[in-house]
């Protein structure tokens, strides 16, 4: 009688593993908060785990490279010791909503090499030629 009932609904569930069903959940980069704190102002900091993932430094260095997010990138420097998501909060509130395309500053250390392996001179003194040979160059 009780099968009899049963068969209606169905076949029995079948148990599954849990970690089949654990989500691969995608890293945020500093390059993701940057974008929604200039431009998307979605809210990416929802627990913990994303809270984690954010990079203050990265964020206010992307901040430092914009002529209009300077000071408040700026401003969350001066407070390293606020919390992640205050610090990501009130960059999403002071800056204003735009498409910005700061170009980031990189390092010439491929030419750097370059000079040290070929003449056999030190770091430091290759920085200092360099700056010579710049300070030179823009004058003459």
């Amino acid at each position: 009688m009780v099968d009899s009932i049963l068969e209606g609904f169905g076949d029995p569930v079948v148990e599954v593993d849990e970690k089949e069903f654990e989500q691969k959940l995608k890293k945020i980069s500093p390059f993701d908060f940057a974008n929604s704190i200039n431009h998307t102002k979605e809210d990416l900091i929802v627990d913990e785990r994303t809270e984690k993932e954010y990079n203050p430094f990265i964020v206010n260095r992307a901040m430092g490279f914009g002529k209009d997010t300077i000071i408040a990138g700026n401003e969350m420097n001066a407070r390293p010791h606020l919390d992640n998501k205050l610090q990501y909060d009130f960059l999403r509130s002071v800056v204003r909503k735009a498409k910005r395309y700061n170009k980031w500053l990189k390092a010439e250390e491929e030419n750097i090499e370059a000079i040290q392996e070929f003449f056999g001179y030190s770091f430091m003194m290759i920085l200092d030629i360099l700056f010579i040979f710049q300070k030179l160059h823009k004058i003459g």
